[in-house]
């Protein structure tokens, strides 16, 4: 991967998800945007390597490679379907293997899907304290959705995609940022 790189990685377990393809907008926001490259994975991508391994190392060579772009990501969109109030245990899983220094630093944009809104609070109470242990940056602006904000599929709600919207600008402002810093230090 070129860098810089948005990465996302969704917690959904079937396709089509519309978790997938929430997070896979705001990716494709952002690398169209700002010119950069961009992937998007999901806990089926990772594959049936990731339910039995207890290390990193445990993972077959896809899963260890979706890892390492992960980890190797400018910016990281995350999001999860809410199953009784959480995130998925696999989308847990896969962030277990990861070093607790691995994301220091590391913009995160937060993003979850739900049934209705009493799920809400996923991004606050269950996605940012598991960044906030990783040290990571989340982004200000996280993204809840629910069903009703979707048709076919596709996210068509006009509040939500104003949210979405600003928290791609926080995006953006960080890697103008980050690009000011890589120009002044060469």
């Amino acid at each position: 991967m070129s860098n810089p790189a948005i990465v996302g990685f969704s917690g959904n377990l079937t396709r089509p998800s519309k978790t997938r393809a929430f997070v896979d907008l705001i990716v494709q926001d952002i690398a169209n945007r700002h010119g950069l490259s961009s992937r998007t994975y999901d806990i089926d991508d990772v594959g049936p390597s990731l339910g039995a391994a207890k290390w990193a190392r445990d993972l077959d060579a896809r899963a260890q490679a979706i890892l390492s772009d992960v980890l190797a990501a400018d910016v990281l969109v995350v999001g999860s379907p809410t199953y009784k109030g959480s995130y998925t245990g696999l989308f847990k899983h896969f962030f277990d293997l990861i070093d607790p220094t691995a994301l220091k630093g590391k913009p995160v944009l937060l993003t979850a899907t739900g049934g209705g809104e009493r799920h809400a609070l996923i991004v606050e109470h269950q996605l940012r304290p598991l960044f906030g242990f990783f040290e990571a940056f989340t982004l200000p602006t996280a993204i809840y959705a629910t069903d009703k904000d979707f048709s076919e599929g596709v996210l068509r709600s006009e509040p939500i995609l104003k949210r979405a919207a600003q928290a791609v600008s926080e995006a953006g402002l960080l890697l103008s940022g980050k690009r000011g810093i890589r120009l002044a230090a060469e």
